[in-house]
């Protein structure tokens, strides 16, 4: 465990030097909100990671074993290519800081994909829940530091200094690496590409209800991804919050709720097992989304929208604990890199799309009738959840 919440920090670090920290030094330095809008391009490996997947499954590094020796490659890989973005001027060579930036996301992207892995491939099965919620701890801990830590660095010391001291603590994750354990079942390599791209979708297609469990990995969080779609934008302009507002009662609020609930998710896995927990995470996440419907009915009340943002994000911690668990008991040792690349890239699809159908929606019905339409949104998931309970019992033995 101490090693997933190593790892877990350790994929979230380059996380926001891509993305909020990256507009944050465009716009400091006077770049127009056009240009900051087309750097946003720089994550879109983030999206398409599952497409090199396979390369990580067939090749072998030549040190610390299958996977861990990737993700050594990778943090020095990110550990010079951090601090070099620091020594770029965005004013003076705009298009040199898009190059290293997306050079950046792309080496990000990889390392997570093999940290996933092993990941999957180290954590026994009663253990999966704990292992989401200690890397949702670290993960989320270097989200911060690399997003508002960062910022304020930038304005006592300059941003190549707070980029160099984000390099170097990219480094020291190098350690967390080399002793880190190797899986007690690593798996054997694909013998070729094609056996390496042909053979994980093989693998899961042919496992009994396999196309049931893929959408259920489409729909679980639907409902979930649905509400948050036009969070700030509901929060700003559905209700009226100020700024500060959201960032203080409801952002930082966010945070710290999915942490809490990603480890309370983890300790109840151990007494409930899988099947009861994705059912009554599932369950407490959509009925949370009417919390947001009493908000948009109640107007501008800041305990409501702490209240609100508190048990939602308490629920989704919960939720995601579980299904993380679920993910990780889809994979094969064999195909881990691969598999669990595809089966994210599932999952993440209602969040990325779903935010041009919320806002349609929104304008047709309004903000409240809206939550109530994302709360009916993850009810197909929890029924196909029922139908597959034998077989996710099964999961487990």
């Amino acid at each position: 465990m101490a090693a997933i919440l190593a790892l877990g920090f350790a994929s979230g670090l380059p996380l926001n030097l891509t993305g909020s920290t990256l507009q944050a030094w465009l716009a400091s330095v006077g770049l127009d909100i056009k240009t900051i809008g087309i750097f946003s391009l720089v994550g879109l490996p983030y999206v398409f990671k599952f497409l090199w997947a396979p390369f990580l499954d067939r090749f072998l590094p030549p040190l610390l074993g299958r996977r861990r020796g990737w993700i050594l490659i990778y943090q020095v890989l990110l550990a010079i290519c951090i601090g070099a973005l620091g020594f770029t001027s965005p004013t003076d060579a705009p298009y040199m800081v898009g190059v290293i930036a997306m050079l950046l996301a792309f080496l990000s992207a990889s390392q997570d994909i093999v940290i996933d892995a092993y990941r999957a491939d180290v954590v026994r099965p009663s253990e999966r829940a704990l292992a989401a919620a200690a890397t949702a701890f670290g993960y989320r801990t270097a989200a911060m530091i690399a997003g508002a830590l960062i910022v304020l660095m930038a304005d006592q010391i300059g941003w190549r200094a707070a980029y160099l001291i984000v390099a170097v603590a990219m480094a020291f994750t190098c350690l967390a690496t080399i002793f880190s354990p190797e899986p007690e079942s690593p798996g054997h390599a694909p013998r070729t590409m094609a056996d390496a791209v042909m053979n994980p979708l093989k693998e899961l297609l042919m496992r009994r209800s396999s196309w049931a469990f893929l959408l259920l990995v489409l729909l679980y969080k639907v409902g979930d991804a649905f509400a948050l779609s036009l969070y700030s934008a509901f929060m700003i302009k559905g209700v009226g919050f100020s700024l500060t507002e959201l960032s203080l009662a409801g952002k930082v609020n966010m945070t710290i709720s999915t942490m809490i609930g990603t480890a309370l998710g983890g300790w109840l896995y151990l007494r409930w097992g899988l099947f009861r927990c994705l059912l009554i995470f599932g369950i407490a996440q959509a009925l949370t989304n009417l919390l947001y419907m009493w908000l948009a009915l109640a107007g501008k009340q800041l305990w409501l929208l702490i209240l609100a943002t508190s048990v939602d994000n308490l629920a989704g911690g919960m939720g995601q604990a579980a299904f993380v668990a679920f993910l990780m008991s889809q994979c094969s040792a064999n195909y881990s890199a691969t598999q669990y690349a595809l089966l994210s890239a599932l999952a993440s699809i209602p969040r990325v799309v779903l935010g041009a159908v919320a806002g349609q929606v929104v304008t047709d019905v309004g903000w409240p009738r809206f939550f109530v339409i994302t709360f009916l949104c993850a009810l197909p998931g929890l029924a196909l959840l029922i139908a597959l309970r034998r077989r996710i019992n099964a999961i487990e033995g």
